[in-house]
């Protein structure tokens, strides 16, 4: 029983307690802190380069083309007649004009 208590006491037996805790952490902070906010910055600068006439997919799915924008609503087009209107964080991604075009020149 003497013999654990005078091993924590020992010089360096608290740095041998702590660096794994420490290990974990720095492993962590790579492998899932890191690019959570790599994603989210990319997220906002997306949001944020969204325009009037860009294709985009909501979070639900919807497919539609940007018909006015503010800094929190957008309005999109669905078909020719249907306008939704949806808050500006629930856009999943923007669709790029040239792959747009692509998609439907290969449909056809």
């Amino acid at each position: 029983m003497f013999h654990f208590a005078t091993a924590a006491a020992a010089p360096g037996g608290l740095f041998q307690m702590i660096w794994p805790l420490a290990l974990m952490f720095v492993i962590f902070y790579f492998l899932l802190i890191r690019p959570n906010q790599k994603k989210q910055k990319q997220r906002q600068s997306m949001l944020q380069a969204l325009k009037k006439g860009d294709k985009v997919i909501t979070i639900g799915g919807l497919h539609g083309t940007i018909v006015e924008i503010t800094d929190d609503v957008v309005v999109l087009r669905v078909n020719d007649v249907t306008k939704l209107t949806f808050d500006r964080s629930a856009i999943s991604n923007a669709i790029a004009k040239d792959t747009a075009t692509e998609e439907v020149v290969s449909k056809s």
